[in-house]
C-alpha cells in the first residue's frame, strides 16, 4: 500500500510571535520552525498502518527549502522518502490543496493522511479539500482508525461527543490529538533519515482566491482586580459579573 502523509512547517507553538515590516506576515527573525503538532498524529498513524499491512510512506510538504527540515522529521520518525514541492509564494488552503493532491496523484497513493489544521492559519480545511480534488472519501478530525482490506472504520470528533463512521479506500484522514502518541525519532531513525531521499520539485503556479490584507495582535489583557479578602465580597462581586463581564 502506498501511503501519502502531508506535512506543513510551522512555526513553534512556544515562539513570540511578532508582525513583520507591511502588517502581512510574522517576522521570522529568530522563530523556530518546527513540523505542525497535529501532522506529527498523522506520521504516526501511516507509520502504524505501515507497520501493519506493509507498503511505503511519502511525505510531502509544499514551502521553500526550510520545510526540509520538517520532512527530515518525518524520514527520522520512519517515513520511506520526501517530496518538497518548491514554492516561495503564499498560497491559500485551496492553492496549497491542489499543490498536494497533484503529487498524490503522480505517487498513486490510495491512502492520505494529514492533520486536521496547521497551528499557523487554522483553517482546517486543506485536507477535506485534498479529498475532494482526488474523489476520495474523507472523514476528518479522527481520534481513532482502523482498516480491513479496503474497508476504513474511524471515529471522530463532533460538537458534545464523537461519532463512528464506515468508509473505504481511497481516502483522506485528517487527524487529531488523541489519535496516538507520536513516537520520537531515535538515534537509529535520525541516521537513516540521512540516505534517504528527498525529492525536490519546482511547483506549479497557483491562483490563490484569499489575500492577508493585515495582521494585528490580541489587545494585551487588562489586569486583574482585587474586590475584596473575605465574604463581604460576594456581592460586589456577583454584581461585576452580570453587569461588567456578563457572564452571569
Amino acid at each position: 500500500m502506498k501511503i501519502a502523509v502531508c506535512v506543513s512547517h510551522v512555526p513553534d507553538t512556544a515562539a513570540k510571535i511578532n508582525i513583520g515590516a507591511g502588517n502581512k506576515s510574522i517576522d521570522n527573525t529568530n522563530i523556530t520552525f518546527v513540523i505542525n503538532p497535529y501532522d506529527e498524529f498523522a506520521v504516526e498513524e501511516a507509520l502504524k498502518t505501515k507497520e501493519k499491512f506493509g507498503g511505503e510512506v511519502v511525505v510531502i510538504s509544499a514551502g521553500n527549502d526550510s520545510n526540509k527540515e520538517t520532512i527530515k522529521k518525518a524520514l527520522a520518525m520512519g517515513c520511506d522518502s520526501g517530496v518538497l514541492l518548491k514554492t516561495n509564494e503564499h498560497l491559500d488552503s485551496l492553492a496549497t490543496a491542489k499543490l498536494l493532491a497533484e503529487e498524490i496523484k503522480n505517487q498513486n497513493a490510495e491512502l492520505v493522511f494529514t492533520g486536521k489544521q496547521s497551528v499557523d492559519f487554522d483553517a482546517s480545511i486543506t485536507g477535506q479539500l485534498i479529498g475532494e480534488l482526488l474523489g476520495y472519501n474523507c472523514v476528518s478530525v479522527v481520534v481513532d482508525f482502523k482498516i480491513d482490506g479496503r474497508k476504513i472504520t474511524a471515529e471522530r470528533e463532533i460538537e458534545g461527543g464523537k461519532e463512528v463512521v464506515e468508509t473505504a479506500l481511497p481516502a483522506v484522514i485528517t487527524t487529531q490529538k488523541g489519535l496516538n502518541d507520536p513516537r520520537y525519532a531515535s538515534l537509529k531513525g535520525i541516521m537513516a533519515a540521512k540516505k534517504k531521499t528527498i525529492e525536490e520539485k519546482d511547483a506549479l503556479p497557483q491562483k490563490s482566491y484569499s489575500e492577508i490584507i493585515g495582521m494585528k495582535k490580541p489587545k494585551p489583557k487588562e489586569p486583574g482586580r482585587i474586590i475584596g479578602e473575605d465574604l463581604s465580597a460576594v456581592p460586589e462581586l456577583v454584581r461585576l459579573l452580570r453587569e461588567e463581564a456578563k457572564v452571569i
